[in-house]
């Protein structure tokens, strides 16, 4: 991926994959996206938007317990406030 474009547009493309593999987000590809979203060792607000969104987009899908168990952790940790 382009290390040219801002972080937030190379974790919305990073996460197109997730949605037109099986449709499903999984643990593997939720972790990955927000290690993508980490790399600087914080979240600014396009990260967490974009963060969101996918998780929402997931959640609207439906998602594996284990899953739905990050997706509320990260969003204590990293989204909240």
């Amino acid at each position: 991926m382009p290390d040219r474009l801002p972080s937030h547009l190379q974790l919305a493309l990073a996460s197109v994959d997730v949605f037109t593999d099986d449709g499903k987000l999984d643990l593997t590809e939720l972790e990955s996206l927000l290690a993508k979203a980490l790399a600087d060792h914080r979240l600014d607000d396009d990260e967490k938007r974009v963060l969101g969104n996918v998780m929402d987009r997931a959640e609207a899908g439906g998602v594996a317990v284990d899953v739905q168990a990050r997706i509320d952790r990260i969003r204590r940790e990293h989204l909240a406030g």
